[in-house]
């Protein structure tokens, strides 16, 4: 049906348009009619605007508007005018003014949606996403994909404005072992070949480096087979970043700049920087995680020196075999119940730990089932190391070190929920975790794996240790780190050839398998590569971040479910046996 071009958008119109005649189009949010005259809200992704339909006014737009039902999309001709007195609007920017309608016209009708199409809604996600097209509707997901865009933005700027230069690189590759499982795409034109969609750039923009594009970056699409969660989907978006001729100072800057904007432009606060740095030593110890959540305190503590000649037979065996014994202060915790004490020591073995050590604090004494095993000096040092005050609760874990912590570090998160620690208004915290380990070895299959990958440089005064003690190895790796989630993970890379094939010998890759999966680029690295080195940010994780949301599905316009499925459009799906055929599979 013909109709005119809209004149403005509905988030457009203030007063100053007041006596002006004007198109508008849209879809109708609500629809009232209160004793003959009828008020439409109509909505576009820029706002509302309220249009009445007064049958003293115009009888044939009014008697139109009678059809009018929700998500109805129509274009309507009228004059603007101040609201009546009373009537005003101050949660809408168009608060202040309404449409009188001269002509109506219905471009299209809707059935009735199978929820409403306004912010707060109590519908499930999985009708969320199987109605996403209304769903992305809603005022609220089209700020979040708003706030994506505006990110994307931000980022090409900086980036160019720096001298990078942005480059594609391909979505059909080779697979290549980097840590999780590859899609993989089979070939028609060569029987029993397939491509992998990459994990990651990591090899083509290391090869971009050997290429003497000294500054690359892009916003790229990458892919995972791994199961999914909350902040992760088999695809995802990152913004990666090369460099040559840099240490790790250079590239940590250059990542710092770009928060310093996007905090700037999107949460208007002024970044400080440089920003803090722990190690992945520290990180664990204090906080029992190598991405801390620092916008509350709860730190670790180590009490191996407390408990170093203990007679309680569980902290001796844990430190004649190395283990580490960690303890935090719940300020103010001293009166939980034995209930509340057993859920917290349920809690802590469903994650992996073989008990939970609880003491609460007394005026002159430690109340705990464990106190008749510790001496008065042990229980007077306990207090001094952890300055506990009465009327706290003590809680300490032992065992292996890294586990231990680990499970501690996810303690810490529970009882800081249970506190209230996290406030609304908290600074926001960032920092940078570094020196990680550059292996972790796997009981399971009995070898090391790259902590991070297998092109992240060593430290140099460590290479020697890679053929004597690998786990001591440091890696020139670092992660950045927002409100305790990874944003971005990057490193110096091996240039040299020599030092690249020491690194798959450790991981017990093969020359002839490093020559079959990596050999373009070992090829790459006889021709003079520069040192170099970069970083990826998560931006999917970002944005989600940005926009204050708890799931990255709720910033992607599309995204799957955590069973891996697109409800609104059902795949994956079945294909027909002529296009398996041509693709040289069978279906077992």
């Amino acid at each position: 049906m013909k109709f005119k071009k809209r004149t403005h958008t509905c988030g457009e119109l203030r007063e100053s348009n007041i006596g002006q005649e004007v198109v508008l189009n849209g879809w109708v949010a609500t629809r009232r009619d209160l004793g003959g005259v009828i008020f439409i809200e109509l909505r576009d992704r820029y706002g509302i605007t309220q249009v009445v339909f007064e049958p003293s006014y115009n009888a044939e737009a009014h008697e139109l508007a009678k059809k009018l039902r929700s998500e109805y999309v129509i274009s309507v001709e009228g004059k603007v005018r101040r609201r009546p007195e009373g009537t005003e609007n101050p949660s809408i920017e168009t608060g202040n003014i309404d449409v009188m309608a001269d002509k109506l016209i219905i471009l299209n009708q809707s059935e009735t949606p199978p929820f409403q199409i306004e912010d707060n809604i109590d519908v499930s996600e999985d009708i969320r996403l199987k109605y996403r097209y209304l769903d992305l509707r809603r005022s609220e997901m089209q700020k979040n994909l708003l706030l994506r865009h505006k990110m994307y933005q931000l980022t090409r700027k900086y980036f160019d404005s720096n001298g990078f230069i942005e480059i594609e690189t391909p979505v059909l590759m080779k697979s290549t072992p980097e840590g999780a499982r590859d899609f993989l795409v089979p070939s028609r034109l060569h029987k029993g070949k397939f491509y992998a969609l990459p994990q990651s750039p990591q090899t083509y923009k290391q090869i971009l480096m050997v290429a003497g594009f000294d500054r690359y970056f892009q916003i790229v699409k990458c892919f995972r087979d791994e199961d999914l969660r909350a902040d992760r989907q088999y695809e995802f978006t990152q913004i990666d970043v090369e460099m040559s001729f840099v240490d790790v100072d250079d590239v940590l800057e250059m990542a710092e700049g770009l928060m310093k904007i996007f905090f700037k432009e999107i949460w208007n606060i002024d970044l400080e920087t440089p920003l803090p740095r722990l190690s992945f030593d520290e990180a664990m110890e204090k906080y029992g995680s190598d991405k801390p959540d620092l916008r509350f305190g709860l730190e670790l503590i180590t009490l191996n020196d407390v408990f170093k000649n203990s007679e309680f037979r569980v902290f001796k065996e844990s430190i004649s075999k190395n283990g580490i014994i960690t303890g935090l202060v719940a300020q103010g915790c001293g009166d939980y119940t034995r209930n509340q004490l057993d859920g917290l020591t349920d809690y802590a073995k469903k994650l992996g730990a073989g008990g939970l050590i609880w003491m609460r604090v007394k005026e002159n004494d430690l109340e705990a089932p464990i106190a008749k095993f510790l001496s008065e000096e042990e229980k007077k040092n306990l207090i001094l190391r952890t300055n506990a005050q009465p009327g706290d609760l003590l809680l300490l874990l032992t065992g292996e070190k890294l586990k231990t912590l680990s499970i501690m570090g996810t303690l810490r998160l529970e009882m800081a929920k249970r506190m209230n620690l996290i406030k609304p208004d908290a600074k926001p915290s960032l920092l940078w975790v570094t020196d990680f380990p550059l292996f972790e070895w796997d009981d399971e299959t009995k070898r090391y794996y790259a902590m991070h990958h297998p092109f992240t440089s060593p430290r140099i005064e460590d290479i020697p240790l890679m053929e004597t003690d690998p786990l001591k190895v440091k890696a020139r790796a670092y992660d950045l780190v927002l409100n305790g989630n990874e944003i971005a993970g990057g490193s110096i890379r091996i240039h040299n050839a020599d030092l690249q094939a020491k690194m798959f010998k450790v991981l017990g890759i093969s020359e002839a398998e490093a020559q079959e999966k990596f050999g373009f680029l070992m090829n790459a690295f006889k021709y003079g590569a520069p040192p170099h080195g970069g970083i990826a940010f998560g931006f999917d994780r970002l944005v989600m971040l940005f926009a204050g949301k708890s799931s990255i599905r709720d910033v992607i316009a599309f995204p799957k479910t955590s069973s891996g499925i697109s409800l609104m459009d059902d795949s994956p799906s079945y294909v027909d046996e002529a296009q398996l055929a041509e693709l040289h599979i069978k279906i077992r």
